[in-house]
């Protein structure tokens, strides 16, 4: 990520913030304005971000990167991925899709959706729907 808040970076992440009607406070348009100001999507965990934002000088604490990255998430800019149940990461491309997760180097990226085949589901238990599907597809070197 680039520490340069443009205004173009700027102004991308508060038109999202607004598409979605989450209030566009300094933080979290500075957030934003990290996340997807040069229109890319983004795979982070709140640490990495933490970290970004530390080393570009804003004054933001870690708590609220987390308390931020929820709210984006409850609001359907971005959703959560979890990796065995521990570890979270945050993509900006709210869209279901699957992610490969690269064991070796702790990251989360796209998987091509287009190759990916479901067949079929179980059936919900009774009073009860499936509300999403996550495939999360772990890689690691041959040996």
């Amino acid at each position: 990520m680039t520490c340069t808040a443009t205004s173009e970076a700027s102004r991308r992440g508060s038109d999202w913030l607004s598409s979605a009607g989450v209030r566009p406070t300094r933080q979290r348009v500075a957030l934003a304005a990290m996340l997807i100001g040069d229109g890319q999507h983004r795979h982070v965990t709140a640490e990495s971000l933490f970290a970004d934002v530390q080393r570009c000088g804003e004054q933001v604490s870690l708590a609220t990167v987390y308390n931020t990255l929820r709210a984006f998430c409850e609001a359907g800019l971005m959703q959560e991925v979890l990796v065995d149940g521990t570890k979270s990461y945050f993509d900006t491309n709210a869209h279901d899709h699957p992610h490969f997760f690269w064991e070796d180097e702790n990251r989360l990226s796209d998987a091509p959706a287009d190759q990916l085949t479901i067949s079929r589901l179980p059936d919900a238990p009774e009073g009860l729907e499936i509300a999403s599907v996550d495939v999360v597809i772990r890689l690691r070197r041959k040996s």
